[in-house]
């Protein structure tokens, strides 16, 4: 039987054996209490048998969740569940304006991830995704404070005129590359950048920034990328 630790940051708390453990913004672990968009009892964790899950008991929102190398990746709707099987599990999700990261960490896992050197580090089953200059450097400037956090913890996704304000670009400009890039990676099959038909997903921003920096589309090395962002590539 695995153990399981969840970590927020820093501190470390262990779960126990056949404990249902709840994770919001009253619960056992208490993620923000003064935010209200925060369900306060969002993330379960619960042991089946001889199996730990993660369980989304909220109503509206949804959580990423990837394995410690970013080669897996699912999407947490409200009602769904997923096995707590690799050695780190992180899971990210956006409340109003803020986003949150937490590991779970279990010993004895059922899987081991394992990368090598000549591994596609960040594709995942739905292939590579090729990026212009212009859409990274986009990206990079929403993902700027998640890249910049030391490990765990809470940062807030830069608005639109934010963003736009970081690379020197008119809003018109960004909102049009932001288009781009949602329905190239919307085509590929990421889940959460759009709404129904001819409708953007309220958090899209949140939803691309969860995504690129957990398939590390983008890195802390990219950084340097956002210093000239004059080009204009698409």
């Amino acid at each position: 039987m695995a153990e399981i630790t969840v970590e927020f940051c820093g501190e470390h708390i262990g779960v126990p054996e056949g404990e249902e453990f709840i994770i919001g913004r009253d619960a056992q672990l208490a993620i923000d209490e003064d935010n209200p968009f925060l369900h306060r009892r969002f993330l379960s964790i619960v042991q089946v048998e001889s199996l730990w899950w993660l369980v989304n008991i909220g109503s509206r929102m949804s959580a990423t969740i990837t394995d410690a190398s970013g080669s897996m990746q699912a999407w947490l709707a409200p009602g769904a569940k997923i096995p707590l099987v690799f050695d780190v599990t992180r899971v990210v999700f956006t409340a109003g304006p803020t986003t949150y990261e937490l590991s779970i960490h279990a010993t004895s896992p059922e899987f081991a991830s394992t990368v090598t050197a000549d591994d596609p580090v960040g594709d995942t089953t739905m292939g590579p995704v090729t990026l212009t200059l212009s859409q990274k450097q986009l990206i990079l400037a929403l993902a700027e404070p998640m890249l910049m956090r030391d490990g765990t913890g809470m940062s807030a996704v830069p608005t639109s005129a934010e963003a736009a304000a970081r690379l020197g670009w008119p809003a018109t400009k960004f909102n049009r590359k932001l288009d781009n890039v949602c329905d190239k990676l919307d085509r590929l099959g990421v889940r959460g950048l759009r709404g129904g038909p001819g409708k953007l997903a309220s958090n899209r921003r949140a939803r691309l920034v969860e995504h690129a920096v957990f398939t590390r589309l983008v890195t802390t090395e990219d950084l340097p990328l956002l210093d000239d962002a004059s080009v204009d590539d698409d």
